[in-house]
């Protein structure tokens, strides 16, 4: 049996907390979007991603469970290019203050096409150099 000293000595360790498939980039691309109920577009900020979702900064808060159509901008060689998807809104920060701006929003993506993926997965991998 250990003494209490000894229960009480810090452990150690590598501990290793990512439980995503897929790698995280970091990116600061510009969205737009708009909520499935609604017409009217947005625009927002995309801060990193994978191949599975985003981590958005939009202009407003969205609840845990809402769907979004999206469009991501970006640069593919000299060309802009974009990608179109389905999302669903699969956390958001809480804001103790409506003055700080921007809403930290995590999304899935529910449905992109098999030509968007590919563009995608492209400008990810391009990012490794």
């Amino acid at each position: 049996m250990k003494s209490i000293d000894e229960a009480r000595k810090p452990h150690y360790g590598t501990v290793n907390f990512e439980r995503r498939k897929h790698p995280r980039f970091n990116i600061d691309l510009p969205v737009e979007y708009y909520r499935i109920d609604s017409t009217t577009h947005h625009n927002g900020r995309a801060i990193n991603g994978s191949e599975e979702g985003l981590l958005l900064y939009l202009p407003e808060q969205m609840e845990t469970g809402q769907y979004l159509r999206l469009k991501l901008f970006f640069t593919s060689g000299s060309e802009l290019d974009t990608t179109e998807m389905l999302v669903k809104t699969v956390w958001v920060d809480i804001h103790l203050e409506k003055d700080w701006g921007d809403y930290r929003t995590g999304v899935r993506f529910i449905d992109i096409s098999p030509e968007d993926m590919s563009k995608l997965k492209n400008f990810l991998r391009s990012l490794l150099g």
